[in-house]
């Protein structure tokens, strides 16, 4: 288990390295900086070079993302270009936002998609092919299309959701549970079709294994061979797809932020992005690398709790 932690500490450390650099150098090669975003088409030459110098953007790129570094090691990740606002203030804030999304997105996907696919084994027959049918359709529905669709059924025609706009939950519970609804469910739709196919690919694999027919052979009943041991063999499939959802839905809420006019940080990445607000795009890309690098840690740490097998080499 420790071995476990320290080798993907070692890996998180490197990943964090090599996103952060490729942010700086992406950034590089897109047109304008943060200097000429500042001062306008108003600005003279002195006063773009100056703003420049002022913000270290005349160094080489590298010297640049040196500086950075020193302060990430201080925990320091800087101040926005534009409204001085400390960049980590600025995650807290739209993180609330973001992690409402993320969380929900991949809760609703999980219960839902282990759901049908536990029933599609189950039941089988018509159930199975109209999973089959879902899953089809769900994986070639783009997410802003069934963003725009629900908001279309559920907030125009059928005004039953706001179609943008984030409610504080701290203000209004059942205000801030309805402001998530439909971009929630925009999210899902993929996720639920991918855990649910993969349910049921992985426990009727296991169903069919030698060791499941040996217990219903000594008289084990269908409820224990299904919940208590095919499941929890299939679990280590079932989780790291889950994982990945999580992962997914996470990148995928910088488009449904901006359909649904959410501030988290995926409008927070674009907003910074068309300004040329390096701290904070490096704050935000951050904020995902450190997320990707937990949620791979408790998969890695849900497979050893699942399969003792796992744990001992």
């Amino acid at each position: 288990m420790l071995s476990i932690i320290v080798r993907r500490l070692a890996i998180s450390i490197v990943l964090i390295l090599v996103v952060t650099f490729l942010t700086y150098l992406l950034q590089s090669f897109l047109p304008g900086d943060a200097a000429r975003a500042m001062l306008g088409l108003t600005g003279s030459p002195d006063q773009y070079q100056a703003m420049r110098k002022a913000l270290h953007l005349d160094e080489p790129l590298i010297v640049q993302y040196w500086l950075y570094l020193a302060g990430l090691l201080r925990f320091d990740l800087g101040n926005s270009i534009f409204t001085q606002e400390p960049v980590a203030h600025s995650l807290a804030v739209r993180s609330q936002v973001s992690a409402s999304l993320v969380v929900g997105t991949t809760l609703v996907a999980t219960l839902l998609g282990v759901g049908l696919g536990m029933l599609s084994v189950l039941r089988g027959g018509i159930i199975a092919k109209i999973l089959d049918v879902f899953a089809l359709i769900a994986w070639a529905t783009p997410g802003f299309w069934l963003a725009l669709l629900l908001t279309t059924a559920f907030s125009v025609a059928i005004p039953i959701f706001p179609a943008i706009g984030y409610i504080d939950f701290e203000k209004d519970l059942g205000g801030w549970a309805k402001s998530l609804v439909l971009p929630v469910a925009a999210m899902s739709v993929g996720g639920i079709a991918a855990i649910a196919r993969i349910t049921r690919e992985s426990m009727s694999r296991e169903l069919e294994k030698e060791y499941i027919r040996t217990l219903r052979a000594s008289g084990v009943g269908t409820g224990s061979l299904v919940w208590k041991h095919a499941l929890k063999n299939a679990g280590l499939t079932i989780i790291t797809v889950i994982g990945l959802v999580f992962i997914g839905s996470m990148l995928g809420t910088i488009f449904i932020e901006q359909v649904f006019a959410l501030p988290g940080l995926g409008s927070l990445l674009i907003d910074a992005t068309r300004l040329h607000d390096i701290p904070v795009i490096q704050g935000v890309a951050l904020a995902f690398t450190l997320t990707v690098v937990v949620v791979n840690l408790l998969v890695d740490l849900s497979y050893t709790w699942l399969n003792p097998k796992v744990r001992t080499s």
